[in-house]
């Protein structure tokens, strides 16, 4: 069984990419479980409550999810031409203790992917993620690109995934990831 978790970079309750990633959840191929892990609930990052307190009870849950899971699908939103600061800040909660990176990181396989309402369907942010991808020793996927744009017209009021290209280039992107977690397993 390949074990993927898979990460939405927003808080928002009807957030394209939480959208986005849960048609993905629902996609995946026989012998895979993709798990669906949240940021929601974890703290600003602050370095004298991790002295204070260790690692927040919401991070800690997250990170372990992503040591123990075979790859990791991140739906990122764009804000301002980059990376959310909700979802930079929990991978970087994920970081403490600098000692865990290795653990939870290194040569791991991450897909970057996601929806907005604009025209440019995040290019820019998953484009801003890499050097974090790099930094903490990741193996991200160059297999496909995935940029969903103009989200507003290719999820229904319910967040459902009703735009049938979509949808087939989200499958693609899906199977063409998890094809490459496996290889780096086997």
């Amino acid at each position: 069984m390949t074990k993927l978790v898979a990460i939405s970079g927003s808080l928002r309750k009807a957030s394209f990419n939480t959208a986005l990633m849960r048609a993905a959840i629902a996609m995946a191929p026989d012998g895979v479980q993709i798990v669906e892990g949240t940021i929601r609930g974890i703290p600003l990052y602050d370095g004298d409550e991790e002295a204070a307190s260790g690692v927040p009870e919401a991070a800690a849950i997250l990170k372990d999810l992503v040591a123990a899971a075979d790859g990791v699908m991140l739906f990122t939103p764009e804000y301002n031409n980059s990376i959310p600061g909700v979802f930079k800040n929990a991978l970087d909660w994920m970081t403490r203790p600098a000692s865990d990176i290795s653990r939870v990181f290194s040569a791991k396989p991450f897909a970057i992917t996601g929806a907005s309402p604009g025209n440019f369907g995040t290019l820019l942010s998953q484009e801003a993620w890499l050097p974090v991808m790099r930094t903490l020793g990741t193996r991200p996927w160059f297999g496909s690109k995935l940029m969903v744009s103009k989200a507003g017209s290719v999820f229904d009021p319910d967040g459902k995934l009703v735009d049938e290209a979509i949808q087939k280039r989200l499958r693609t992107f899906v199977e063409g990831f998890v094809a490459f977690v496996q290889e780096t397993k086997g």
